[in-house]
């Protein structure tokens, strides 16, 4: 079965929901709004910076299908995925913003898609296996303490959160475009 592809149409969060379907809605909303920023640019205009900083929104789409591996796949599950596992981070500590720039806008929707729709079949699960108190299988490289699924929703919006600020910027600076 394929998973349904998002699109950048986006909808309010629920206002009346459980604690679960508020931060699903919150995160899918947070989605779609990467999705916003970056729907029918090209590979030049995923590659423009905005200088001083080397970020891009291909970079950003790259980054956050790794965030994405990385809570849902690495963190909860224990589990690695491609291309993350094979990746040399040692020669390269922001391998995803920087390899993004040689990925067509195609590849790169393609790998988000990918990593979206696991982060979704893994959070269904979970939630039919045991809610947000559960812990994940690994453990927080920082603390040495597994995190609940709670936890790692909140932090996921947050990531889209903070880079949706930043993909409002470089969006600008691409064609002009604003606002939601």
């Amino acid at each position: 079965m394929t998973p349904e592809r998002l699109t950048p149409e986006r909808t309010e969060p629920p206002h009346r929901a459980d604690e679960a379907g508020t931060l699903l809605g919150f995160l899918d909303y947070h989605r779609r709004t990467l999705l916003l920023k970056t729907d029918g640019l090209d590979a030049e205009a995923l590659r423009h910076r905005l200088p001083p900083t080397t970020m891009t929104l291909g970079g950003l789409l790259k980054h956050l299908a790794m965030v994405e591996d990385n809570w849902f796949t690495e963190v909860w599950l224990d589990e690695r995925v491609e291309p993350w596992a094979s990746a040399d981070w040692k020669a390269d500590r922001d391998w995803e913003w920087n390899s993004a720039a040689e990925d067509t806008p195609e590849e790169l929707r393609a790998l988000w898609d990918a990593s979206v729709a696991r982060s979704q079949q893994t959070l269904a699960a979970a939630l039919a296996a045991g809610g947000l108190d559960q812990e994940s299988r690994r453990r927080h490289y920082g603390t040495g303490e597994p995190v609940t699924l709670r936890w790692i929703l909140v932090h996921m919006i947050e990531e889209y959160a903070r880079h949706n600020g930043h993909a409002d910027l470089l969006r600008e600076a691409v064609d002009g475009a604003t606002g939601e």
